[in-house]
């Protein structure tokens, strides 16, 4: 991601055995897991019709996201008797500005109500709300 600190990648992730992750509603997973990709400059790891996981290029997580027909949108801000998001991801960035232009390149919204001066809450292409912050 633009603006966004990068590590070392030792040890080999690969060796590895105590993987954890974040798993996306969907409705179209192939679309929403290809914005992450880009976004995060992530490696998609499995690219199937109704799963898709990237892998972070150092540590043990990952993200994926899988195929639900029904998904709705969450609403930010929360309110009663709407979809209301069950988690968010937060992504820590060095340029905010940057950041942001490159999120809304890929597809992203910035969402409407904006808490704090250095977060910006953003939508992805499925609803889904993440924070950007420095």
């Amino acid at each position: 991601m633009r603006g966004r600190i990068t590590h070392d990648t030792s040890p080999d992730r690969s060796a590895r055995k105590d993987y954890w992750g974040v798993v996306l509603d969907s409705r179209t997973p192939r679309q929403l897991g290809r914005f992450y990709a880009d976004l995060l400059e992530w490696e998609i790891a499995n690219d199937d019709e109704d799963w898709v996981t990237l892998s972070a290029p150092d540590g043990v997580a990952y993200l994926a996201f899988h195929l639900n027909a029904q998904h709705i949108a969450p609403v930010w801000p929360s309110t009663l008797f709407q979809p209301q998001q069950q988690l968010h991801l937060d992504f820590e960035v060095e340029d905010l500005e940057a950041a942001v232009a490159h999120a809304v390149e890929l597809g992203a919204t910035p969402a409407e109500f904006q808490p704090q001066d250095t977060v910006r809450v953003m939508l992805d292409p499925d609803g889904h709300p993440f924070c950007l912050y420095a």
